[in-house]
């Protein structure tokens, strides 16, 4: 048996306030001893996540000359061509770029305040070839913003706090979603090496929530005996993690755990995977301080503000940033 458990979220829902705090104390102790946990009863379809999954695979489809008209950079709306992210650097560790292509979109509510928008809320972009990636993936932010908001209540409530400790700081959260596609070892050819999908990291926000496809290529959580295994996958749950913020907003009570995807694979060179990646933050400009025992661990944590504890991590990740 691994180490990351399977929570069911029905009873949350539609539970007595035993059955509530019963989830709420399952989602602590994966929070505490793994920073993992694969979810079901979360009430996204499985045509939901296809129909997004499906939408995305025609624009990676497209020609790299069609592509390069959305390109950015980490942090922006559109296409992250392969060579712009090595998630490895978030560790301290130089490794190639991620091989990865990524579709990203995210909060774009203005703020009025032009540096602020530029940087954490500018406009997102659809292709113009992919008609329908608008609206099945507008959609899908909407309900996994729904449920980032959920999962932060099960966690206040798990630390015997107020149902909006932590939701009262998101009304005009920023947020990415992160569409990345894997392509097969017979396209990007065999990694260099030390080279991943994504190379091993941390997230940085609060919740990340993963609709992943299983392959030989997949997902690995760095598990409670110090060494790598590989994620377990269930076709109708999501994979939850803990962000390096809400770990410091819990002083440490909770983990940010390393994980990585693993590089294309000689033995199934054919493999390309698409992941959902959606990451949940704070307001842009929440003053973040640390709880303190009983509830956190012992902690010096200073006061930080969301966006600049969040923009520090993402520079670090930023190829030739």
């Amino acid at each position: 048996m691994g180490s990351v458990p399977t929570i069911d979220l029905t009873p949350w829902f539609a539970g007595t306030e035993r059955d509530r705090r019963a989830v709420a104390d399952q989602v602590d102790q994966a929070l505490q001893s793994v920073g993992f946990f694969l979810l079901t009863g979360h009430g996204v379809t499985a045509d939901e996540r296809a129909r997004v999954r499906a939408a995305a695979r025609r624009f990676f489809a497209l020609p790299a000359a069609t592509k390069q008209a959305y390109a950015v950079t980490v942090g922006g709306r559109g296409w992250l061509p392969p060579g712009v992210e090595a998630n490895g650097y978030a560790e301290g560790t130089r490794t190639p770029p991620d091989l990865k292509e990524s579709f990203a979109v995210g909060a774009d509510a203005k703020t009025g305040i032009p540096e602020v928008d530029a940087y954490w809320f500018p406009d997102n972009v659809f292709p113009a070839e992919i008609a329908e990636l608008r609206d099945c993936v507008t959609g899908y932010l909407a309900r996994m913003r729904a449920l980032a908001d959920e999962l932060l209540t099960v966690a206040a409530v798990s630390m015997g706090q107020t149902d909006d400790f932590f939701t009262r700081h998101t009304g005009h959260s920023t947020y990415t979603m992160n569409i990345n596609w894997y392509p097969p070892m017979t396209l990007a050819g065999p990694p260099a090496d030390g080279q991943f999908r994504i190379g091993p990291h941390t997230d940085f926000g609060t919740f990340t929530i993963l609709d992943r496809e299983p392959g030989r290529g997949g997902l690995q959580v760095w598990s409670p005996d110090d060494d790598w295994e590989d994620a377990p996958y269930h076709p109708d749950a999501f994979t939850i993690n803990t962000g390096d913020l809400l770990a410091r907003w819990s002083g440490d009570r909770w983990k940010s755990n390393r994980h990585r995807v693993l590089p294309p694979q000689a033995d199934a060179p054919d493999e390309d995977l698409v992941s959902l990646v959606f990451f949940y933050e704070a307001d842009w400009d929440t003053m973040v301080n640390a709880v303190q025992p009983p509830v956190g661990k012992p902690n010096n944590y200073p006061p930080v503000v969301a966006s600049e504890f969040l923009r520090r991590l993402l520079d670090a990740i930023t190829v030739g940033g």
